[in-house]
């Protein structure tokens, strides 16, 4: 699904966040107000969407971070390949907007697949036994599914197993 005129790359100090608009004010405030700074800390991974011909201009972003869950809640289908520890390490997809102007373009499944890719190239150095989402609302746990999240019960929380990864990004 690349496209040579558009570029995901980490955010950096040219990016304009303060014109960033999805929508969603927790969204657009995590981007123009803490995401320099949870870089600069190293807290979360903030990789952006930008026109080559306009580096600049924040199309969408999205984060990641490594994390911990308790194996309880974990569906049995993606909890059967995972160590019988108390809490199985994981890769956070924190956050991820598209421009409310470019909604409807395809972004948002264009940075979800970078997160996939990016989450499973670090598994193997970081340790990862699945990509972990806490979704804003019942739209985003459609998106997420439509691309084979599991639901955990009871909450807006999906993850996507490793083994599964492989599987869909294997040659």
């Amino acid at each position: 699904m690349p496209r040579p005129d558009l570029r995901i790359e980490a955010l950096a100090a040219h990016h304009k966040r303060a014109g960033f608009s999805c929508g969603i004010d927790s969204l657009d405030r995590y981007l123009r107000v803490q995401a320099g700074q949870d870089v600069r800390r190293k807290t979360n991974g903030v990789f952006v969407l930008v026109e080559p011909d306009k580096p600049g201009v924040v199309l969408g972003y999205y984060t990641l971070c490594a994390t911990a869950l308790a194996q309880g809640p974990i569906p049995a289908e993606a909890r059967k390949h995972l160590p019988r520890y108390p809490l199985v390490s994981a890769t956070l997809l924190g956050r991820l907007a598209v421009s409310q102007a470019r909604q409807g373009e395809g972004f948002g499944a264009l940075l979800l697949a970078d997160a996939v890719r990016r989450a499973f190239a670090s598994a193997d150095t970081v340790g990862s036994s699945m990509l972990v989402v806490d979704a804003i609302d019942e739209r985003a746990v459609a998106f997420y599914e439509r691309f084979g999240f599991v639901r955990l019960p009871d909450s807006l929380r999906l993850v996507l197993p490793m083994r599964t990864i492989r599987k869909l990004i294997a040659p």
